[in-house]
C-alpha cells in the first residue's frame, strides 16, 4: 500500500490490467489547496471482494489511529510520545501521586524529542492529574475517531465496478 498522486476523479476500484487480472483499490482521496490529489492505493492480483476491501481500509485506519495515539498528543506545546511503556510509567506515577504515596512527587517526565528534549517536573497532584486527563482523553478520542472512520467505510462506492 502506498500514497500516490493522480486525478481527482480517479476510480476507487479499477481493473488496471485485464489480461493479468490486476485490480487497484483506492481510498483516502484528498485534494490540497494547490489542487493536487493524492490517495492510498493497493494492488490485488484479482478483483477484491467487499470483505477484502473493508479489511484493507480498516487495517490502514487502525495503523493511522495507532500512529496518532503514539505521536499526536502535545502537553503545554510539547510532543508527548505515548508508547505503551510511557503510558504505563505515566499512569503508575499518576496513581502513586493520586493515592498520596510517600515520595511520589515531584516526578519528572521527558517530553519533546531526543534532539530537543523538554523535562517537565510535576510537583502537585493537580498538576499530574491535568496531564493524565489530557493524554487519556487524547487516546479515547483518537480511538473513537478510528472506530467512526471504520464505521463510515462505504463499500457501495466500490460496488459499481
Amino acid at each position: 500500500m502506498k500514497r500516490v498522486q493522480g486525478n481527482p476523479g480517479i476510480a476507487l476500484l479499477e481493473c488496471t490490467n485485464p489480461v493479468r487480472n490486476r485490480w487497484r483499490v483506492r481510498w483516502d482521496v484528498t485534494t490540497d489547496e494547490s489542487g493536487t490529489t493524492s490517495f492510498m492505493e493497493e494492488e490485488f492480483p484479482h478483483k477484491p471482494s467487499a470483505d477484502e476491501i473493508k479489511d484493507l481500509i480498516s487495517g490502514w485506519i487502525d495503523e493511522q489511529t495507532q500512529n496518532k495515539i503514539l505521536s499526536g498528543f502535545q502537553f503545554e506545546g510539547n510532543l508527548v510520545w505515548l508508547s505503551i511503556e510511557n503510558q504505563t510509567n505515566y499512569e503508575r506515577d499518576y496513581l502513586k501521586a493520586h493515592l498520596g504515596l510517600p515520595d511520589s512527587l515531584p516526578v519528572t517526565f521527558k517530553f519533546g524529542s531526543d534532539e530537543q528534549p523538554v523535562y517537565r517536573v510535576f510537583e502537585s497532584k493537580e498538576d499530574i492529574e491535568n496531564f493524565y486527563k489530557g493524554y487519556t482523553s487524547h487516546i479515547r478520542q483518537t480511538q473513537l475517531d478510528g472506530w467512526n472512520a471504520k464505521d463510515a467505510i462505504d463499500l457501495e462506492l466500490y460496488a459499481a465496478n
